[in-house]
């Protein structure tokens, strides 16, 4: 029993590295270079001027992009479940197939931008304006939640949140 324990131990320690962020790709992309597939775990681009960047398949699963700009950016495919977006720009970007679930999508604009696919599950829209947002169904926004301020595309709801 105890060779299985120390086992598991060895096997979930040697995974652990391959999930922990890449200090040198955050820079990169902090630098505004394109990082399709990085793992930007937990990245600090708050404030951050990005625009066209593609990280398109990247981790940025609990990043803070609060405040920034990153228009016309490929987000496509990536993790951004519990990231921060509070109040970013995401005029064109593309959100297509991206997991953005539990994120906080609060007072964020995203005009253009492409939700197609996209994971909204749990995420905040309070306050997004989504008016010209793309790819928004209505089974996406019922997993979501937002308030009287949230503005989507003609014809779309989302419940409010608690």
């Amino acid at each position: 029993m105890k060779r299985l324990i120390a086992a598991a131990a060895l096997v979930a320690l040697s995974a652990a590295p391959a999930l922990a962020q890449d200090a040198s790709q955050i820079a990169r992309v902090q630098g505004g270079a394109s990082c399709s597939g990085c793992n930007l775990f937990q990245a600090d681009l708050a404030y951050r001027d990005l625009p066209n960047v593609n990280l398109s398949g990247s981790r940025l699963r609990q990043a803070d992009l609060s405040l920034a700009t990153m228009n016309g950016a490929n987000l496509s495919a990536c993790d951004l479940s519990v990231a921060n977006l509070f109040g970013a720009r995401f005029t064109g970007v593309s959100f297509r197939n991206a997991n953005l679930r539990e994120a906080n999508l609060v007072g964020g604009y995203f005009g253009g931008a492409d939700f197609s696919g996209a994971d909204l599950t749990g995420a905040i829209l309070s306050g997004a304006e989504m008016r010209r947002a793309r790819g928004l169904t209505q089974a996406q926004l019922n997993t979501a939640c937002g308030d009287a301020t949230t503005e989507l595309p003609a014809g779309l709801r989302v419940p409010r949140c608690r």
